[in-house]
């Protein structure tokens, strides 16, 4: 299974970003392995109205299983869902925190999005 993790950084120590639209990487973990990639977001930082949905697209396309962020908001949740991607939400800690709570089934899905739209 891929999980996809909004990061601030671009390590698996570094902390879960708490706004998944303009998270500055993505770290894409192989939930059974363990390895993991990195792919730069920063460009979405700058979007003015559809960072959300254009993180959300990142993500369904790179195939993952699952995301795991901070917040996300209803946009970027639909677009997510629509992908068939599975939702999850944490409070502050590191990739690797959320991986492992993740993997022994330690979180909940998330059902709708948790955060109100930026720019309202």
């Amino acid at each position: 299974m891929k999980v996809a993790v909004a990061s601030q950084g671009s390590d698996v120590n570094d902390h879960v970003a708490s706004r998944f639209g303009r998270t500055c990487y993505l770290v894409i973990v192989d939930a059974a392995s363990g390895e993991f990639t990195v792919h730069e977001n920063s460009g979405k930082l700058k979007t003015a109205h559809t960072a959300g949905m254009q993180t959300a697209g990142a993500v369904v396309s790179l195939g993952v299983d699952a995301v795991i962020t901070g917040g996300i908001g209803p946009k970027a949740f639909a677009t997510v869902r629509a992908g068939n991607v599975a939702v999850y939400t944490v409070a502050p800690e590191t990739v690797a925190d959320a991986i492992e709570k993740f993997k022994a089934g330690r979180l909940q899905p998330s059902h709708e999005a948790n955060m109100r739209e930026h720019w309202k």
